[in-house]
């Protein structure tokens, strides 16, 4: 599944990129705040789901090569984090929805 169909199937906004989002293929989840994990635990294509929107996000998701990352809670990026990402083609979607949330439709969406 494209990045492009989980925003709209999750009802999410775009912070970044959604330029790109059509052709980003999505597979697998990670779920997690602390960086140092994140770095460790996203695989290539995963979509990260976060409430971290510093600067430093973009470098583990870039890193990771993760296929997006989603902003939860209703947390938003500063325009130094949107910038950067928009720089490294990394995607940051966003919105109200929880983590707990935003997982069980991915669930229910394959992912």
């Amino acid at each position: 599944m494209t990045v492009k169909e989980i925003a709209k199937e999750l009802n999410l906004k775009f912070y970044t990129c959604e330029d790109v989002a059509h052709r980003k293929e999505a597979h697998g989840c990670y779920i997690g705040d602390l960086l140092s994990f994140a770095m460790s635990k996203v695989e290539m294509n995963n979509v990260w789901i976060t409430i971290q929107t510093n600067l430093n996000i973009v470098a583990v998701a870039t890193l990771s090569e993760a296929a997006c990352i989603i902003i939860t809670d209703g947390c938003v990026p500063d325009k130094l984090t949107i910038d950067k990402a928009n720089e490294q083609e990394m995607i940051i979607l966003g919105g109200e929805i929880s983590a707990y949330e935003a997982a069980v439709k991915l669930a229910q969406l394959g992912i």
